[in-house]
């Protein structure tokens, strides 16, 4: 026995197409890891020089000196720090971010905190003395 109504007499619902808004691209980078929106004053960024024996050798010959800086600093704001508290012009920032050591006291085990090391190179015809 076959239907005697046919297929296109039935009226078809029409469902409303949702459309995707469109996305809008931020200031910032988009992905960029560790983007935030606080600001650091360049005395919260630089916390001290490195004076090591590598680090004044580094100074001497490459005009690249060591500091600790913030963890949540990135190279822009190193670069900012160091023009606005030395007075120079700084080509070139590297940072490194460093695990903490192991340490034992009597019978406790525990490690000394992760801290952030940024290398600045310096323009040649620029100096910094920290003694």
């Amino acid at each position: 026995m076959a239907d005697t109504t046919p297929a296109d007499t039935t009226p078809e619902k029409t469902k409303p197409v949702a459309t995707k808004p469109e996305k809008t691209k931020s200031k910032q980078k988009q992905g960029q890891a560790g983007a935030t929106s606080l600001h650091l004053e360049p005395h919260q960024i630089l916390l001290r020089p490195l004076v090591t024996e590598k680090g004044m050798h580094r100074s001497s010959r490459f005009n690249a000196y060591s500091f600790e800086i913030n963890r949540l600093a990135n190279k822009e704001d190193v670069r900012r720090a160091v023009e606005e508290l030395f007075d120079v012009k700084v080509v070139h920032v590297r940072t490194q971010n460093r695990k903490g050591k192991p340490r034992r006291s009597r019978f406790r085990y525990g490690y000394t905190k992760d801290w952030k090391k940024a290398i600045v190179t310096l323009d040649p015809e620029y100096r910094i003395d920290f003694f």
